[in-house]
């Protein structure tokens, strides 16, 4: 996987301008002249999918900074499937733009497609999510520290934990995100860094399984580990979404959510702060979707040749339940 702590810098050249009519559910929008009769840069950028509140939000900036930008943007949302990412972007290719972005579905499988842009001369920038692949083959990483998130999310348990007068052994559940995807294996990886660290007397995942970074995921998962573990006194989400599914089938189960089971969850939608106003989520947290200025800030170096950072990382904040309400008029997505 990309080493998002040993990244150099690197230039890139730049590549002709053109449209997009991708195999995906597509969307060409954001048309608009840059400023000095200078050519409009084309953008092809292929999404993930819209799983969750986060993503929405991550898509609703990167589409508004395109256009404030004055940047053409071909859109295309891949559903959560590489083939039509794949699809997409080799249309990218053939259409010609000057530089694509994508979110990966998972972090294997696309030498042979960045091969392909790379041979056309079109750049190519990653956006909140890595790939096991040559980093010769892209050009930068625009997104977050899932592995730290990770990490972040078993301190803030300890906190947790803490102010709820636990006592006794902490029985995990784990809902983690798509298999095979970066934030999936990185926030995982993380939690368990400072789980086997400092806890490996008193802390137990005793269940772990992939809920999709869905709400629906979410709650089918939970109520099945409720089923087969029925004593978990922790859940930790790898998103929002899931944590707020879980709720439901927590509540179905006849438990407290907040209460009879702590709850810390990943990424800072404003869904996640009205559940943690309400006692049901204990923290959170963030992770920023609201990468769309910095996409677009890169997009113009990269078209210019000009050198960028390997990892251009966003900054994020960590959040208790007591300062829900205060932080909840704010939350923009």
């Amino acid at each position: 996987m990309l080493n998002r702590r040993n990244f150099l810098t690197a230039a890139v050249g730049v590549a002709a301008a053109g449209t997009l009519a991708a195999c995906a559910k597509e969307d060409g929008t954001s048309t608009g002249t840059s400023s000095g009769g200078s050519k409009t840069i084309t953008l092809g950028f292929s999404q993930v999918g819209s799983e969750s509140g986060w993503r929405s939000a991550n898509t609703d900036s990167v589409k508004s900074a395109a256009k404030e930008a004055g940047y053409k943007l071909q859109f295309s949302d891949a559903q959560q499937k590489q083939e039509n990412q794949i699809s997409a972007i080799r249309s990218y290719i053939q259409q010609k733009v000057d530089v694509i972005a994508f979110s990966p579905v998972v972090v294997t499988g696309w030498d042979a497609i960045l091969k392909e842009a790379k041979a056309a001369k079109i750049p190519v920038v990653l956006t909140d999510r890595s790939v096991e692949s040559d980093e010769s083959l892209f050009v930068t990483l625009v997104g977050s520290d899932f592995t730290d998130e990770g990490r972040r999310a078993a301190k803030i348990l300890e906190k947790v934990l803490e102010k709820a007068g636990h006592k006794g052994k902490v029985k995990i559940a784990q809902l983690e995100g798509t298999t095979g995807a970066a934030p999936a294996i990185e926030r995982a990886k993380g939690f368990k860094e400072v789980m086997d660290a400092e806890h490996k007397d008193d802390w137990e995942i005793v269940v772990s399984q992939t809920g999709d970074f869905t709400r629906a995921g979410g709650k089918q998962v939970m109520a099945a580990f409720l089923q087969s573990n029925p004593d978990i006194n922790v859940l930790y989400a790898h998103n929002d979404d899931m944590g707020l599914g879980a709720i439901q089938a927590i509540e179905a189960a006849g438990k407290k959510p907040g209460k009879d089971i702590l709850i810390v969850t990943v990424d800072g939608v404003k869904d996640g702060f009205i559940a943690m106003s309400e006692g049901k989520i204990n923290a959170i947290v963030e992770c920023n979707p609201l990468l769309g200025p910095q996409l677009m800030d890169v997009v113009k170096k990269v078209h210019a040749g000009e050198k960028v950072e390997r990892w251009i990382k966003t900054e994020e904040s960590d959040f208790m339940q007591d300062q829900a309400k205060d932080a909840l008029p704010t939350r923009k997505y």
